[in-house]
């Protein structure tokens, strides 16, 4: 019993109203009466209550005239009729216009403080599943993915857009640590499917034999050890989004499967010839090149091309390092608050290191690096001490001698480029120098402008 729940009592009758409240006052509720439906309205103005107990029949404002009142007002708030046996027809009717429940006089009190009980856990669970709600929305939405960069506007905008039609496939493209599921989540928040259905299924983490039973799902004596009947994904992720992430790794033998899946929208649990409706959006996230995985042959193209309806490509941190000081910054005052460091921050020289390094493992790479230096730091100023990075010019080697500068560069063949020579040799000058940017840029015989 909640004790601090407060109960407004609506009826015309001065008697029954101090009986009802002297009953619920007695309950360990604290209840408050009202003579009629304006009196009712006027009282609910100025405090807030947890349910409304009123007569059917009253008048001026009748039962039925200020659960409308109420409803426009305050739609959550729960509401019981009170009625004669002779206006049961009224009552239930009422119920179809959104009233929570009806009791008869004379009053049954065992069933009135039943029925109020369960309408005030029903409120609880609802307003504890609205913060939840609320919450996953305010943590995955897209003004929560934090960029400044114009290249990655431009995947923001595409995923907006792709967000606003629920059923459209997606595939979404970027080395590990991007955050391929941190956008795929925000498109499902802003798409209005059911916040709380995003299942995710890791293709590459769950064994062959197992991952069709744990997509699908599998019926009783299916196979060895089925002992019971087993929901899949699939089935979890009904009215909302089934998130396949590393899907260049699914299995060859699956496939097919999940090819009839997005063409068909049904599916099969695994021993069972019952289809059912898939009745979800598919967002699909890879750090492979689905179309060389095709020409090797371990990806069938049909499922590519039904895959990559709506391409999305999330470039890597290397790409757009005018976003490392902006995520610097949001990830730091996380640790502020998380480790309790007010004083928490980042000194010029680590943040020249944090630019110059080339973040194999992304914005995920980057927050762990931070987590330990605020740790390391005792919640002062993170210098380039605290930063536990690779040499960046590790792939760089020059050498200074005999009046001369050589470099033996080590890149794989997808990380070549010309932007990727540029970076390391920038890199090797900061760390010549000593991290003086203006000394880095004379050594490269280049403006500092141009060096930035």
């Amino acid at each position: 019993m909640n004790l601090a729940s407060r109960i407004l009592v609506v009826d015309d009758t001065q008697s029954f109203r101090f009986i009802v409240k002297a009953f619920l006052d007695d309950a360990g509720y604290q209840a408050t009466c009202a003579a009629g439906g304006a009196e009712a309205l006027a009282a609910l103005e100025q405090t807030s209550f947890d349910l409304v107990l009123s007569d059917m029949v009253m008048p001026e404002m009748d039962g039925l005239d200020l659960l409308h009142q109420i409803r426009r007002r305050y739609p959550l708030l729960p509401f019981v009729l009170i009625t004669a046996h002779g206006s049961v027809d009224n009552a239930v009717a009422a119920m179809k216009d959104g009233a929570d429940d009806y009791l008869l006089k004379p009053l049954n009190w065992e069933e009135l403080l039943i029925v109020i009980k369960r309408l005030l856990t029903n409120a609880k669970m609802r307003a504890n599943y609205d913060r939840m709600v609320n919450s996953e929305r305010e943590q995955y939405s897209f003004h929560t993915i934090n960029s400044v960069s114009s290249v990655m506007g431009e995947v923001l905008a595409a995923a907006r857009q792709v967000a606003a039609s629920p059923r459209t496939t997606i595939a979404i493209y970027g080395e590990s640590g991007v955050g391929k599921e941190v956008l795929a989540r925000a498109i499902h928040v802003t798409s209005g499917q059911n916040l709380t259905n995003f299942v995710a299924v890791n293709c590459a983490a769950i064994p062959e034999t197992l991952l069709e039973s744990e997509l699908f799902g599998h019926v009783k004596g299916a196979f060895t050890g089925a002992d019971r009947e087993r929901e899949g994904k699939c089935g979890r992720a009904h009215g909302g989004t089934l998130f396949l992430d590393e899907i260049g790794d699914m299995p060859l033998s699956l496939q097919p499967k999940l090819l009839r899946l997005l063409e068909e929208r049904v599916y099969e649990k695994v021993g069972s010839d019952q289809l059912l409706s898939a009745n979800f959006r598919v967002i699909v996230a890879t750090h492979r090149s689905l179309e060389q995985c095709c020409k090797q042959g371990s990806f069938r193209s049909d499922l590519y091309h039904r895959l990559n309806v709506f391409p999305i490509t999330i470039p890597p941190l290397r790409e757009r390092r005018e976003d490392i000081p902006h995520l610097t910054d949001c990830f730091l005052e996380i640790f502020r608050q998380h480790q309790g460091k007010p004083q928490l921050g980042l000194s010029q020289a680590a943040l020249d290191k944090l630019l110059a390094y080339d973040w194999p493992g992304n914005i995920r790479e980057l927050r762990n690096l931070l987590e330990y230096a605020a740790i390391t730091s005792n919640g002062d100023l993170i210098q380039p001490k605290h930063l536990r990075l690779q040499p960046s010019d590790e792939s760089c080697h020059g050498e200074l001698g005999d009046g001369r500068i050589s470099f033996g560069f080590n890149f794989s063949p997808e990380e070549f480029s010309l932007a990727a020579v540029n970076r390391q040799v920038l890199s090797w000058a900061l760390a010549q120098c000593n991290n003086n940017k203006s000394s880095a840029a004379r050594l490269l015989k280049a403006s500092r402008k141009l060096f930035y």
